[in-house]
Parts: C-alpha cells; structure tokens; sequence
C-alpha cells in the first residue's frame, strides 16, 4: 500500500490522504484548509490526480476541515460513492449546505464592497453544489465491513463528536489505521474511542500534542459564571459551535438546573443549525453518553428560536437569562446581534467555551481588549468576559498514549503523526518516543509513504 499525505500535515486542518495499492484509489478525508490565508489558498488547488481516478471518498467524521471539500469534489465531477457512518452523513445533511451557503454570501459582500482582487468572486462551492454532494453519501454502522476495490474498511467509534471514527483499511495482509480526531476518555458527552487492533501504520492526531487539559471542574466553573450573572441581573452570552459544543452546553446547563446548582432562569438556544443538530444528537443517542430522555429534556427546559423575528425578541426582555448562539469564535452570526443589546451591560457576561483562533473577535476579547468592532461600529466591552476551559473534544497527548497503550499495538508499530502545529507534532513525537516504543514520524505535506 501507499500512501499520499495531501492534507493534515503540519496543521491542524484539511485532512486528506490518499490511500493506494495497485488497483485502487481512496481519499480517506476529505477535509477544507481553514485558518491563515496561505492554507485556505490549498483549497483552491487541483488535486494532484484525476478525480476519475479515486474510487471512493471514506470520512473519519463530520467536521468541515475532515469532510467540506466533498463538495468540491462534486463541483469538479466526482460522483463515486463518500463512505461515513450514518450519524457523519446527517450531520454533512446540515454542515456542507451552510458551508456553501456563508461561501456565496461572502463572495457577494466581497463582490459588493470592491473588497476581493477578483472582479467577479467566487466561492469555493455554493448551497446547490453541496446538496448535489449529498447524494454521494453512503452510510455505515461502526464495525461493519465495506471493500472499495482489493480494500476492506471497517470503522470503530472514536470519541470526539457524534460518527466520528477511527477508520481501519486491510490489503494485502497489511493493515493502517487512520485516527482522525480522538475523544477524551472521561468526555461528557462522548463515550471514549474504543481501542485499536493489531496495526502495521497509525495515522495519529496530534492537535493536543503539547497540551494537557486542566484539572478544573467544567459543572463548577459553569454553575460559577451563571450564578455570578444571575446575582447581578445580567445576561450571559455563550458564543458557541453548533456541533457538539451546543449539545454539550444544553447538557450541562439542564444538569445544573435540574439539581438547584443553578437558579431557574429563561435559556434560548438561539442557532438554527444547532437546533437542527440536537434533534440528530436525540435520534442517535445510543453512540454518546446521554439518554433519549436527556435529550428530550434540553427542549422541555430550553427554548429554541428558529426564526430571526423569535432571535429578535430575546433582546426585549429583562435579564437575567442565558443565550446559547452561534458561532464559537464570535466571528459571525446572532451572537453578534445580542452583543449589541449587551456588551456594554457592566452586569452581564460573554462566556467563551472552545478554543478561541489567534485574530477572531473571540481571542481579542478573551485578550482583554476594551472595544470591539461589530457591522462597522466601535463597541465598549463593558461586560465581563470569561473562558470556559476543560470542554475540549481532543484527547491530549497523556491521554492519547493511554489509549495507545490500551490497544493491540505491537512495538515497532509505525506511527505517523498529523493533525498538529509543528510544536505540538514534535512534542507528541519526543514524548511518544520516551515512553512507548513506537516507531514515531511526522510526514510532509505532499510526501509518499510505502508500506
């Protein structure tokens, strides 16, 4: 087998590998390039083979930097089948239509303030192009056995998100792994990744792998900043991603409440696309950790705001109460719109509760800065803001080596490390290196791997 790392190298994004013997081509992954300029530019080159040449498209999971450019694919006249478990294919049913969607209005913002080199901007696909694209999908269960070619493929859950997998490829009596992202062992939400089998390669995530997560109570840390708010009559404001972070937070909050840790107080979930994902969290409760009922309960307490009027008269009222919205970095959506209503409010508080992207408005003000800019307009930051730490859905790198050590991997076993910035794959390698004895590597971008 061979294998070509197209994505996922010395970044934390765009993860796309092309897995070869001498009768078939798979892209296990098939992820956007997100963050600084120079990598979203990747996305916009060819890929280095003829679409008619892959066989199938096989995805770890849902997140965009795994799965968004699927569509792309689709735009250039790839119609062969997107293997992923069934819990990925709803969510892609919800991400890659709103991915196309905020492409085609930003390229009409950028085409109507002049703001973009191109006279005529492009988006990298739009809505139409990623609904095609989801006819491409064909669903699985974990552990249940596909071939593409001379290639079986099984997937075991992974932790992480909802579908998300490890995905395993056999050929030729040899056999490789791909982790994609790895769940934590004692998540939430998530149950954990389940060991892997006998490997003779590991393609392993190293997003975490100069990192351990604190130690700190995420129930009392929350129970904290909302009590705090509520005392002071306030409003609290958690920008957040609609996939698994809102799910998470809805959990929590409902926990606290039900147990009195919490005052009873009005909480709006105020993301239409969080909304629609919570029903899928619901209709696959068997694969995380929280019950049918569990799920029902976040619509019994929560309400759920679909239409914009509905986002429009939460501003209205008098706190305190509790607004979940997107998007997690505060880069965009309604978030922005009740921060207008109340940053400048000294009672209320904006809860930060992911990993906040160096230069979004999210990082700024976790920075501490005093004024922001939102839809051309100076604002004060007079609300307090705090970080939620400890919600995570990576496994750090003690973690990830406890995981590898529970596994069936015979020493020796190559592993190549992905998924990482550059300190934190050298940091994963010298530490894995220390402590187990794997033979440990970090691939270039674009380079080749026989095994």
């Amino acid at each position: 087998m061979r294998i070509t790392f197209l994505g996922g190298t010395e970044t934390v994004t765009g993860s796309r590998f092309l897995l070869e013997t001498e009768s078939t081509r798979v892209l296990v992954d098939c992820g956007l390039f997100q963050g600084y300029k120079w990598l979203r530019r990747r996305n916009w080159q060819p890929l280095p083979l003829g679409i008619d040449d892959v066989d199938a498209v096989v995805l770890t999971h849902a997140h965009l930097d795994h799965s968004g450019f699927v569509p792309v694919l689709h735009k250039h006249g790839y119609r062969g089948p997107v293997w992923a478990h069934r819990a990925t294919s709803s969510l892609c049913s919800i991400l890659w239509p709103d991915s196309g969607r905020i492409q085609e209005e930003d390229a009409k913002y950028f085409s109507r303030h002049k703001l973009s080199k191109h006279e005529n901007p492009e988006p990298l696909y739009d809505e139409a192009t990623a609904q095609a694209a989801l006819k491409l999908l064909r669903s699985v269960e974990f552990s249940q056995k596909f071939a593409v070619g001379d290639i079986e493929f099984e997937m075991l859950p992974a932790g992480h998100l909802l579908g998300a997998a490890c995905v395993i490829a056999s050929s030729g009596g040899k056999r490789v792994g791909f982790s994609g992202d790895v769940g934590r062992p004692q998540d939430i939400l998530m149950k954990p990744p389940q060991p892997l089998p006998e490997l003779d390669m590991l393609l392993l995530e190293a997003t975490y792998g100069d990192r351990l997560h604190n130690d700190e109570e995420p129930f009392e840390q929350l129970a904290e900043v909302v009590n705090e708010t509520a005392k002071a009559g306030g409003v609290l404001m958690i920008p957040s991603f609609s996939v698994g972070r809102a799910q998470l937070l809805q959990h929590m909050l409902v926990t606290l409440m039900d147990d009195k840790r919490i005052p009873r107080m009005p909480i709006f979930l105020d993301s239409p696309m969080a909304i629609r994902v919570s029903d899928i969290y619901g209709e696959f409760h068997e694969h995380h950790r929280l019950t049918a009922e569990q799920c029902q309960r976040f619509e019994q307490v929560i309400q759920y705001t679909m239409s914009v009027d509905e986002s429009k008269q939460i501003g209205n009222q008098a706190g305190p109460y509790i607004i979940i919205a997107g998007s997690g970095m505060a880069t965009g959506g309604r978030i922005l719109h009740h921060f207008k209503h109340w940053l400048q409010d000294h009672r209320s508080t904006v809860l930060f509760a992911g990993h906040q992207a160096g230069g979004t408005r999210g990082a700024k003000m976790v920075q501490g800065v005093e004024r922001i800019k939102l839809h051309g307009e100076w604002l004060d930051v007079r609300a307090k803001v705090r970080n939620l730490d400890g919600l995570s859905g990576h496994a750090d790198y003690k973690e990830i080596e406890q995981w590898l050590r529970a596994s069936d991997l015979k020493a020796g076993t190559r592993i190549q490390l992905v998924h990482g910035e550059p300190d934190a794959l050298e940091a994963m390698r010298d530490h894995l290196q220390q402590t187990t004895q794997f033979d440990v590597d970090i691939p270039d971008y674009m380079s080749i791997l026989r095994f």
